[in-house]
C-alpha cells in the first residue's frame, strides 16, 4: 500500500504502524509518531491500522543545544 512518510510517497506491506516502523527502518528507535495528524503514542502502535493514502510523521529526537 501507498503511504505518505514525513511528505514522501512510500509503498510498504505493513498493515499496523509498528510493523510499518520496522519496515521503513525505525525498529526499535525511539521516535514520536503521529498518523494523519494525530499522535501515536508507543504503545498503541501495534494495535493502529495502516490504510492507503495514510499521511504518517516520524520524529526523531534531537541531541545538542
Amino acid at each position: 500500500m501507498k503511504i505518505i512518510v514525513n511528505g514522501q510517497s512510500l509503498e510498504v506491506t505493513a498493515t499496523l504502524l509498528d510493523a510499518a516502523l520496522g519496515e521503513l527502518g525505525y525498529g526499535e528507535a525511539r521516535v514520536a509518531t503521529a498518523l494523519n495528524g494525530e499522535f501515536v503514542p508507543g504503545s498503541a502502535r501495534a494495535s493502529t491500522n495502516l490504510g492507503d493514502g495514510d499521511r504518517l510523521e516520524i520524529l526523531a529526537p534531537m541531541q545538542g543545544g
